[in-house]
């Protein structure tokens, strides 16, 4: 079996001090130095144990000042189902209902937009087809918890009142609810989440530090014929949110 990376090894150590309550939430951290002369490893090691407890909200970092033990916080739970697509309202909302926090989003959209390499792939059309691009925030209590970026083939939904998700007598609504309106039935969705960092502009967005881990999901709905009818890219922080799959089971 592999040898443990050293800067987890770490991150396990810093863990295991805060559990056994030898530092406190508000408890400022040894420096660097000190941790890495203790440990037996050096100050960038140290670093990046540090900075994999902060993107998981176990430390925070403060400029000018150090790494403190953070505060416990509870995750904002997110829940992936398809069976939660319905037309009473926002499984997001319920979501953050059920967790005592009020659930909202900020949305832009852009139609007509050029579809790049990666996207035409993922809905089958060719690049540089047109598409409505639509960018979201998503809010608990007025805090970003989510962001994503979808989008939908222009020759899908020109012309129609559901052309904007975002606008017309049917916004806000859901992908498969605005695609029954036109006729178009949406049998499934493919999910495939991914951890990695994030990059500047979603750090900032969601508040967190900059290269904090995020789930990554590409998202892509299909119709009953087999066409891609919207893909999205979700990103959900590590540190302020948990997602759970929620499977149905047919019998």
């Amino acid at each position: 079996m592999p040898e443990q990376p050293p800067y987890l090894r770490i991150a396990d150590e810093l863990r295991r001090r805060i559990a056994e309550q030898e530092w406190t939430p508000g408890d400022r951290l040894p420096s660097r130095a000190q941790i890495a002369e203790e440990c037996g490893v050096g100050e960038n090691v140290v670093r990046r144990a540090q900075e994999l407890l902060i993107s998981q909200g176990a430390l925070e970092g403060r400029a000018g000042s150090g790494t403190y033990v953070a505060a416990p916080r509870q995750r904002v739970r997110v829940v992936r189902s398809s069976a939660r697509e319905h037309p009473d309202g926002s499984p997001f909302r319920s979501d953050m209902k059920a967790a005592g926090k009020l659930g909202d989003w900020e949305s832009r959209t852009e139609a007509k937009v050029p579809a790049p390499a990666e996207i035409s792939s993922r809905l089958g059309i060719a690049e540089g087809d047109l598409c409505v691009r639509t960018v979201y925030e998503f809010l608990a209590d007025g805090k970003p918890v989510q962001l994503s970026t979808s989008w939908e083939p222009y020759d899908l939904t020109a012309g129609t009142v559901v052309v904007l998700p975002e606008g017309g007598p049917h916004a806000g609504a859901g992908v498969v609810n605005r695609m029954a309106e036109i006729g178009i039935r949406v049998s499934h969705s493919v999910e495939q989440p991914e951890p990695r960092q994030a990059n500047a502009e979603e750090a900032s967005l969601l508040g967190i530090q900059k290269g904090g881990f995020v789930t990554h999901i590409r998202r892509t709905y299909y119709s009953d014929q087999g066409r891609p009818v919207e893909t999205a890219d979700i990103v959900v922080p590590a540190a302020l949110s948990e997602i759970v799959y929620e499977i149905p089971i047919n019998r």
